[in-house]
């Protein structure tokens, strides 16, 4: 692999994180992230993450780019204006957003977020 060259790896074990907090999710899901890239000294992670269906509140205090692998997912502001993406679509949720974030099924996504 040249240097500064960085394949993401999802042979190693992910990471699972349980969300459960009512106040945040309408029901608890599993998420599981392979964390390819982290610069915390820049405050950038990369890497794969899936989950399940759910919907999930959120308000957002970094920018994060998200490219669609598989799945379908439904970002809700505040104000009500919704927007779907699906495999292949790229976005970015920047900082500042406030309302939803539904998986419509299971979704698995590139991300990279800056903090």
């Amino acid at each position: 692999m040249p240097a500064h060259v960085i394949a993401f790896d999802t042979t190693t074990d992910p990471r699972e994180t349980v969300t459960d907090d009512p106040a945040a999710v309408d029901t608890p899901y599993t998420s599981k992230s392979w964390r390819c890239f982290e610069a915390t000294e820049k405050g950038a992670i990369s890497g794969i993450w899936q989950a399940g269906p759910h919907l999930e509140r959120c308000t957002c205090d970094y920018d994060e780019m998200c490219h669609i692998l598989e799945g379908k997912v439904r970002l809700t502001d505040a104000d009500g204006q919704s927007e779907e993406f699906g495999p292949g679509d790229s976005f970015v949720v920047a900082a500042g957003f406030s309302g939803t974030w539904e998986n419509l099924t299971h979704v698995r996504k590139v991300f990279f977020i800056l903090s």
